[in-house]
């Protein structure tokens, strides 16, 4: 069975309630969180997560920035838009739109997996000028292969059948289904975050809404442009990272002249932040302390 979430239900014990609004921008609903105060950190999330991916990492950061997270389009308890406006670009120009209602001066930038893709597109199209842009196991080159050439028609299909959504909605209620699936990221994640995975992925639109995004995702342009990319990248890898090779942020690396060597973590897969928050906050505030607006 699968069951919809509802604020005035599922939002009664989400993490950091306390700093959750909803704010309309580019047409839409976002659940948006902030908390602390100093320079303005943006985090983004990846495909099929939300704002609790960043439950413990953000309280971490609030010591020193003004941090504001939201649900992507389509994700728990943000409006889903278009299917044609969950690409690359549609993702982005509506993540920016959310910061122009806040107000937001974006210092900081971090995003994980998919989100650091969005965050560079957004960056390129002059949308945010953070001082530094890092990237948490960042999507930024296409599937290599057979793989890069199947993965998106099957994707598109799934996502224009609901019945695909429903069945991987409905598969959820196994818990141990969702420990398999994110122990396929190379990740292992205490008993709340298996908890609030699955109770996300048996949200049917929540399901439907990471299908669009995959179906939509185009990262050829956005590999032909990031050479150019006017902000400094910070690369943070797990080296147990199953969904996304770590040998991709070497190869991103050699793109950027300006990028500094990847920060490789040997013992954390492609949810690094939500295993050890602690030890990747270290590892970014090290990393960006040399930027002008980001504390020391």
């Amino acid at each position: 069975m699968t069951e919809r979430l509802v604020w005035a239900r599922d939002g009664l014990d989400w993490p950091h309630r306390d700093t959750s609004r909803f704010v309309i921008a580019g047409g839409l609903k976002w659940h948006v969180q902030q908390m602390g105060q100093g320079p303005v950190m943006l985090l983004i999330h990846g495909t099929g997560a939300s704002t609790h991916s960043w439950r413990d990492f953000a309280p971490l950061m609030a010591r020193h920035f003004t941090v504001v997270a939201a649900d992507l389009p389509g994700h728990a308890f943000t409006d889903t838009p278009p299917a044609a406006q969950m690409s690359l670009p549609g993702m982005s120009q509506a993540v920016a739109e959310l910061v122009d209602v806040l107000g937001l001066d974006v210092a900081l930038c971090i995003g994980h997996s998919a989100g650091a893709a969005i965050a560079a597109r957004m960056v390129l199209d002059r949308r945010i000028v953070p001082d530094a842009l890092v990237s948490i196991n960042g999507a930024f080159l296409p599937l290599d292969g057979l793989p890069g050439l199947l993965f998106p028609p099957v994707a598109r299909v799934m996502a224009a059948t609901p019945l695909a959504s429903k069945l991987f909605a409905w598969r959820a209620a196994d818990r141990a289904a969702v420990e398999r699936l994110i122990g396929g990221t190379g990740s292992a994640l205490d008993a709340r975050g298996v908890e609030l995975y699955a109770r996300l992925v048996r949200d049917q639109r929540h399901a439907a809404g990471a299908l669009a995004m995959m179906a939509q995702w185009d990262l050829r342009p956005l590999l032909r442009e990031l050479p150019g990319l006017p902000t400094p990248l910070v690369l943070v890898v797990g080296a147990r990272d199953r969904a996304v090779p770590p040998a991709q942020a070497q190869r991103v690396a050699t793109l950027m002249p300006q990028s500094a060597a990847p920060i490789v973590l040997p013992h954390l897969g492609h949810l690094a932040h939500e295993e050890q928050p602690a030890e990747v906050a270290r590892a970014v505030l090290q990393a960006v302390a040399q930027f002008s607006r980001v504390p020391g």
